[in-house]
């Protein structure tokens, strides 16, 4: 186990984090558009994506292995990553009543991306809340790290 393994693992982290608060800007980017891509000639609205996780190397199995000694210490995993950025295929798209906009159909009804502001908030601060815990981590190692540097003065 290197001594820089920590932070890997929350670098990693900081990385996944950062990249899920871009998806949900994205998101919030397009809570509005309806012109999202092309379907069979019709333009469908913007679909709100989600990131999933996964570690990188290992799983808690691992670690436990490690911790009672029945498996080397290389074997415990490194961090995390982004396993996908999937698409909200299952919510249905809002029906908004506006028929005057260009994209309504003929009853009137324009459909809005499944897009909700207050759970994209909400993503947000959990995925923030994650970042700043990685910070946190990432100081504590590198605090923990100088002291070492300072044993041998």
């Amino acid at each position: 186990m290197s001594i820089f393994h920590s932070l890997n693992s929350s670098a990693s982290a900081l990385t996944a984090q950062r990249l899920r608060m871009d998806v949900i800007s994205s998101n919030m980017a397009n809570v509005d558009t309806t012109r999202g891509k092309l379907v069979d000639g019709e333009w469908q609205p913007y679909q709100r994506k989600s990131v999933s996780f996964q570690p990188k190397q290992g799983q808690f199995s691992n670690f436990l292995n490690v911790a009672m000694g029945t498996r080397d210490r290389g074997a415990i995993g490194n961090g995390v990553m982004v396993s996908k950025i999937q698409e909200d295929t299952e919510t249905p798209f809002k029906q908004v009543f506006d028929p005057t906009h260009p994209d309504a159909n003929a009853d009137g009804y324009v459909e809005m991306p499944n897009v909700d502001p207050l759970r994209e908030t909400i993503d947000m601060m959990s995925a923030t809340r994650s970042y700043e815990a990685n910070i946190t981590v990432l100081n504590s190692n590198k605090a923990m790290l100088m002291k070492a540097l300072e044993i041998g003065k």
